[in-house]
């Protein structure tokens, strides 16, 4: 299983965790076949990401999942903390998809049997878990996780642009761009905005 992250830089909305699980014999044929363009979701036009988004999660045998942790567990947690949240809850719907619906009726602690790799630093919350940096350059289930990751993110700023508008969400993403904090200072902070984030606080203030 491969896991990343997308939204820990933004001042809204929450931070969004991928995982993908694919038989490594089907991920062998995916390599060089329908998976062949996929990269770090970063290198990629957001065309280019969300038309592979839609072939990782049609693609038979793939098992995926998004999660995310909310603005206010980001301000309550911090925000790796936070990220950690979203990417265990996103493993754990993997694991489920993977082994049965069944295994959520268990009585014993929830525990994994996917061998799972994790970008960037350990995650002490995910057990078998091996983390890879820079993985989303490196491994092929970390790049799938991170498109879909960075897609879910991305829809929900465009949920952000239409329920808020004026802050550009749609733009900027919610990154501390000169326009998102030219908005904040006019307008204020949002209901989704992190207020433990430096500049949001900032403005609580006032």
């Amino acid at each position: 299983m491969g896991i990343d992250e997308a939204g820990r830089g933004p001042l809204v909305g929450g931070v969004y965790a991928g995982a993908v699980s694919v038989p490594l014999e089907l991920a062998k044929e995916l390599l060089t076949g329908a998976w062949s363009a996929i990269n770090d979701s970063k290198k990629l036009s957001e065309k280019k990401r969300f038309a592979l988004a839609e072939i990782i999660k049609s693609t038979p045998g793939c098992r995926w999942a998004v999660a995310c942790a909310s603005p206010e567990e980001i301000d309550r947690l911090n925000i790796l903390k936070a990220t950690h949240l979203a990417m265990r809850r996103a493993a754990e719907l993997v694991e489920v998809k993977v082994r049965g619906e069944e295994y959520l009726c268990s009585p014993s602690p929830f525990t994994f049997t996917s061998s799972i790799l994790v970008d960037g630093l350990p995650v002490k919350s995910l057990p078998n878990s091996t983390n890879v940096i820079k993985g989303d350059a490196k491994s092929l289930f970390i790049a799938a996780a991170s498109i879909l990751a960075k897609t879910a993110r991305d829809e929900d700023c465009f949920r952000l642009e239409r329920e808020y508008p004026g802050y550009g969400f749609a733009k900027h993403k919610g990154y501390p761009t000169p326009e998102h904090l030219a908005a904040l200072k006019k307008l204020g902070p949002c209901p989704e905005h992190r207020r433990s984030f430096g500049p949001v606080a900032q403005m609580e203030l006032f």
